[in-house]
Formats: C-alpha cells, sequence, structure tokens
C-alpha cells in the first residue's frame, strides 16, 4: 500500500532572472514499511526533493508543480499550520549533520521533551519518561545522563541517535533518513544502518534513505532510485542494481566503488569524467551525455523518456530504444 507518492515534482530557484529547477519533475513512491534508497553525486538534489516533501525548502526556493501525496492528502495544498502537525506526527527527517539541526543551548532531554508534548499529550513528568525510553530504543548508552547533555558533549554516533529519538518522538509513519552516517567512522555507520533497519522492523516505519554511498544502499534497501542532476535516471530492486544497472551512470557509479582486489593503478579509482552541471547550465538533450561513455548521437538532442524494463524497474537512456530497436 503506497504510503508517500511524490509526483512531477518540481523546485526553483530564481537565478538571473528566471526560476531555474533544480529538482525537475520527479515521480516516486514508497510503501508501508519499505525502505528506499536515493543515491546519486552531492548536488544532484536529492535533499532538496525530500526538504520539498516536508515542506522546507529554503526561500527564495518554490514547488512550481508537482504533488507530494501522504495517505493520498497533497501537502503542498496545506497551509503551514496544518503542515506543523505534519512534520513529525506523520513524516519526519533526520538530517545530515545533527550538530546543526540540534539546538546546542538546550539539553537532548529538553529537545526531545517538546517535540513529544507538541504533538503528543502528555504531561512534562511523562514526555521525559517517553524521552528517556527513546534513547533507550536507539541503544543510547545511559540515556537517563545523556537526557541531562547538550549537544557537544555527546559524540557523533551519540547525537546522530539523540536525531533518530527525536524523530521518532511523535511516532510517524516515515523517516526520511538524510545521509545519516556521512559523519561517523566506518563501525558507528554500520551500528545507526543496523539500528534503522531494526526500527523499521520493530515499528513498520517506512524510510527512504538519502546518501552518495552504494555500500549502505547495498546493505539496507529494499529498493534503490538514482537521481542525477535533478532528474531520476533508473530505479529498482537493490538486487537488480548491483546485478545488472541499466543507465550508464549507474555503471559509473558502481565502478567507482572500491573492492578489494580490484586492479588499478596506484592512488587511482575508477571516476565519472566531469561533474554535475550547474541547475542553469544544463545541457541540452540528456544531462548525462557530456560524461556518459556510451553516449549516442542523439543523446545531444533528444531528451530520454523513461523506458520500462521489468516489474519495478525503468531507465531514462536512449540506449534502451536502440537495444528494442535491434531486437524487433
Amino acid at each position: 500500500m503506497t504510503l508517500l507518492s511524490i509526483e512531477d515534482l518540481s523546485v526553483a530557484f530564481p537565478i538571473g532572472g528566471e526560476l531555474v529547477p533544480v529538482v525537475d519533475e520527479v515521480s516516486l513512491s514508497i510503501e508501508k514499511g519499505e525502505f528506499v534508497g536515493l543515491v546519486g553525486e552531492s548536488g544532484s538534489g536529492k535533499t532538496m526533493m525530500a526538504l520539498a516533501a516536508m515542506r522546507l525548502v529554503p526561500p527564495p526556493g518554490t514547488t512550481p508543480s508537482g504533488r507530494v501525496l501522504l495517505d493520498g492528502e497533497d501537502l503542498l495544498r496545506y497551509s503551514e499550520a496544518e503542515m506543523r502537525r505534519v512534520r513529525g506526527s506523520r513524516i519526519g527527517m533526520i538530517f545530515q549533520e545533527p550538530m546543526t539541526a540540534l539546538n546546542p543551548v538546550f539539553t537532548i532531554g529538553f529537545q526531545i521533551v517538546e517535540a513529544i508534548r507538541v504533538h503528543r499529550s502528555m504531561s512534562k513528568s511523562e514526555a521525559r519518561s517517553e524521552a528517556e525510553r527513546l534513547l533507550e530504543m536507539v541503544a543510547m548508552p545511559e540515556p537517563a545522563k545523556r537526557l541531562r547533555d547538550y549537544p557537544h558533549q555527546l559524540s557523533g554516533g551519540q547525537r546522530q541517535r539523540a536525531m533518530i529519538a527525536m524523530a521518532l518522538a511523535c511516532e510517524p509513519d516515515i523517516l526520511l533518513a538524510d545521509e545519516p552516517t556521512t559523519a561517523l567512522d566506518v563501525t558507528i555507520q554500520a551500528q545507526i544502518l543496523d539500528l534503522l533497519d531494526e526500527l523499521r522492523n520493530q515499528l513498520g516505519l517506512a524510510l527512504l534513505l538519502i546518501t552518495h554511498d552504494l555500500s549502505v544502499i547495498a546493505e539496507t534497501c529494499d529498493r534503490v532510485v538514482v537521481m542525477y542532476s535533478g532528474r531520476l535516471v533508473e530505479e529498482a530492486s537493490v538486487y537488480d542494481l548491483f546485478e545488472s544497472p541499466a543507465h550508464p551512470y549507474t555503471r559509473g557509479l558502481l565502478a567507482a566503488v572500491p573492492r578489494l582486489g580490484q586492479p588499478h593503478r596506484r592512488g587511482e579509482l575508477p571516476s565519472i569524467p566531469g561533474q554535475i552541471p550547474d541547475p542553469a547550465q544544463r545541457p541540452s538533450g540528456c544531462v548525462f551525455h557530456p560524461r556518459c561513455s556510451e553516449v549516442l548521437d542523439q543523446c545531444s538532442h533528444e531528451a530520454p523518456t523513461f523506458y520500462v524494463l521489468g516489474e519495478g524497474r525503468r531507465s531514462r537512456c536512449l540506449l534502451h530504444s536502440v537495444e528494442r530497436e535491434d531486437v524487433s
């Protein structure tokens, strides 16, 4: 059953007197209890899409088109007062850097308690007991003591656990997790990912995991969506994506993942040449064609649509039209 459906969503900023899309007609859906990964290089629009779903696009950004449906209700039509009731209670977000998301002048306990009391009918003492229970749920060491600590007194992993506890405080149906392990060492990363998976199974949460790290996707997600320059370019189950990536960009990302025993010159790893284009200067045709190793003549002027490759599989690449012509 579909919980969150993003339909033809665009996010744009005024640049040089024009509205320039940084997210361009993106569509994806998440089922109840599903763990979906959203992957792409920095600057591809992943975080901005999540902020748009939460109605948190920073001004002067706008959402000129599209819908964000939560259980069939379009959040983009909600008033700000209505959205404040939805944020946290129905849809929560774990931000990339807890030190900027947590208020440095208030204790962890105060911040979690306030989040609980905004959305749930509890006394202060009940909310504090609930905050301690949430910290215990996310495996925070000495949860009662941590309630009295300020963010700077916690380690990076503990701050991230506090953020997750705060996101869970109002019992949301879905969490949007934006690079939740980026600043953590490998051991703590694994602990946080295991924790998210446990919470998904325990609470029936749906989760959108935003990352640039395909190894994180491989360990945790059911399905993965690949984003490039504000557009989705591939969608598949995790198994299908790693077994047979359909888009040249996805193949480039997978080739750049370090592997034990992979032959390469010392100090070098395979990489995709060039960089993501400035949204105000996107190339015509396929936006990836200047960096693509499999480019066709028509890629420079013909924008590809999604080609359905099977159940739950689609890819935005003109190579698929050529393959179909060859088959026929």
